[in-house]
């Protein structure tokens, strides 16, 4: 209920921008804006996705996940903020695998010294992140001409895009591995062999009044993506902020904080592999499906969107997809790894802060 009180700055963010107020101010009332409007959008989905049962619902839960990144990043390009953009996807892969799934382990080490987690669940999502790395690699080694690396960034693109869709039909076939929420609670209470604390439930709503919902959040993130992109550049100048300290570690954030909320939450109700589950899977998804429809649909706007990051953005994507495969390889957690995690974001975002 809390959250709710943050839609109000919905009109304020549109009444600083009409007075012209200080663009630093406007992003941020647009990035409080954002976070109510995207934790709304997440309650219609799974309101619709019950009704559609475990695999439809489970596919539309999966689809709709990461849609206000995609929104964000959609007007980022139109606003021709490709570096900054492109700063965004590397830092959500980066800021989920360090701070997300780090405050997940710290909220889970709090309740248990060492926390167990189900390996399954984690696995595939682990080894779609070390392909995601893989193919991040190629743009920036074979970096010939600005032609080819969009030429190349389109072809690894759908190649991505493959592989996503590859394990959507695997994660549906494969009933140890589902996708909705529901299914994961019940897939721990039959390996836990105990009770779990059950997860909040989504909102009474009919299908009609979440799907008018969805509609209308929709439209109203649309708007404020708009005004958060066309400001997000004036204010990180203000800031005398480089545009991929901006990206990596501002805009990136801004659609993910539900998620962090979330999966700390699940971890604190010893909830872990949900927990993981959570941010492993949104990361993923950004990877494999987000990124290549900007690059498809920069391509089709006559834009020079591509997959080739700047080797200080790559370097943090490759050691975040490292360090925390090394860390959760064990199926064991504490406190201690999490705060370790969270300590090398920070000094990522040292050295991003002092680029030149």
């Amino acid at each position: 209920m809390v959250m709710r009180w943050f839609l109000l700055f919905t009109p304020l963010a549109f009444s600083l921008k009409a007075f012209s107020v200080d663009p630093s101010i406007v992003f941020l009332a647009s990035t409080m804006a954002i976070i109510p409007l995207a934790k709304l959008m997440e309650e219609a989905t799974s309101v619709l996705a019950k009704s559609m049962g475990p695999t439809y619902g489970g596919l539309l839960n999966a689809t709709m996940g990461n849609a206000p990144e995609l929104i964000i990043g959609l007007f980022a390009l139109q606003n021709g903020l490709i570096d900054m953009l492109k700063a965004s996807i590397a830092g959500s892969i980066i800021g989920t695998l360090l701070f997300g799934v780090g405050a997940t382990m710290i909220a889970g080490g709090l309740k248990q010294r060492v926390a167990t987690f189900d390996n399954s669940l984690i696995a595939m999502n682990l080894a779609l992140l070390s392909v995601t790395a893989f193919g991040l690699l190629v743009p920036a080694v074979f970096n010939f001409s600005t032609v080819i690396d969009q030429e190349i960034s389109v072809h690894i693109s759908i190649l991505m895009l493959f592989i996503y869709l590859a394990s959507i039909v695997y994660t549906l076939q494969d009933k140890s591995l589902p996708l909705t929420t529901g299914s994961v609670e019940q897939a721990l209470n039959q390996q836990h062999k105990h009770p779990i604390e059950p997860m909040e439930a989504p909102p009474h709503w009919s299908n009609r009044t979440a799907l008018i919902l969805l509609m209308g959040v929709t439209v109203a993130i649309s708007f404020m993506s708009d005004l958060l992109t066309s400001s997000i550049q004036p204010a990180a100048d203000a800031m005398h902020l480089t545009p991929s300290f901006a990206g990596v570690f501002l805009l990136s954030m801004v659609g993910n904080i539900p998620q962090y909320i979330n999966s700390v939450s699940f971890a604190s109700k010893q909830q872990l592999t949900l927990a993981l589950s959570v941010n492993l899977s949104s990361t993923t998804q950004l990877a494999l499906l987000v990124a290549p429809v900007l690059v498809l649909m920069g391509q089709a706007m006559g834009l020079d969107m591509n997959l080739r990051f700047n080797q200080f953005e790559l370097m943090g994507i490759l050691l975040a997809v490292l360090i925390s495969r090394h860390l959760l390889g064990d199926q064991r957690s504490t406190w201690l790894e999490g705060f370790m995690l969270i300590m090398v974001y920070f000094m990522l975002g040292i050295g991003f802060y002092y680029l030149p």
